[in-house]
């Protein structure tokens, strides 16, 4: 009998009788909690760390595994989750966390919003991924030709909320403005610096570092080759 990613090939099922496929049905929804108590365990923030490394590598090598995106894994988490990371990344449409790391459903806790700037709702969510949720690390991914990022350097005048995460980026704008080097790629890794320590802010993550529960950590995302630099 073929399986595939643990599951029965078409073929062979339409060969099982009536009584054996109710048992069939049974047995594969006992599967996911047996499995769920294994595989759904926070790891350390080191180990955290190790496995969005070598995930974005097999991206930037095109060897990607796609892991757990099977509907296993979808009954696995239905009820619980416990994402090893959480990342604060900017809302552009090319910089998809999971697709960038390699890691599937229920490991990571993104999230998103232009300019990754780190506002009292943001620090919240993050606060919940770590202390609710038990996520182990925490990276600020900012990333080449950020739109946000440029308007801030660019003092450019924008309509409606626009504005409000741009005026969030112009102080880490203003540390890199003498600086050699291309301004608007020192912008960015000023703005994830600084954003760090805004969310340093957080008493109950600082104290989750403090206990060796938490790393705080900061990234870059190159647009061109899809690898992640860590700051």
């Amino acid at each position: 009998m073929s399986r595939t990613n643990g599951f029965i090939g078409r073929r062979d099922f339409l060969k099982l009788g009536g009584g054996a496929m109710v048992a069939l049905s049974s047995s594969l929804m006992q599967v996911p909690n047996a499995f769920a108590q294994e595989s759904l365990q926070p790891i350390s923030p080191a180990l955290a760390l190790q496995e969005l490394v070598e995930g974005n590598k097999r991206f930037v090598e095109d060897k990607r595994r796609s892991p757990h995106q099977s509907l296993l894994r979808l009954a696995q988490i239905a009820t619980e989750q416990h994402p090893f990371a959480s990342i604060l990344s900017c809302a552009d449409s090319r910089v998809p966390a999971e697709m960038v790391f390699d890691v599937g459903l229920g490991d990571l806790f993104v999230v998103r919003i232009a300019g990754n700037v780190v506002s009292p709702r943001v620090m919240g969510s993050l606060e919940y991924s770590t202390k609710i949720l038990g996520s182990q690390l925490i990276l600020i991914l900012g990333h080449e030709r950020c739109g946000a990022v440029t308007a801030a350097v660019d003092n450019t005048i924008v309509e409606g909320e626009i504005g409000t995460f741009v005026e969030d980026i112009k102080p880490a704008v203003a540390r890199v403005k003498n600086i050699d080097g291309d301004r608007m790629d020192n912008a960015v890794i000023a703005n994830v610096q600084y954003q760090l320590e805004v969310l340093n802010k957080s008493k109950l993550l600082t104290q989750l570092v403090s206990e060796g529960n938490l790393q705080l950590m900061g990234g870059r995302y190159d647009l061109d080759t899809g690898e992640v630099t860590i700051i």
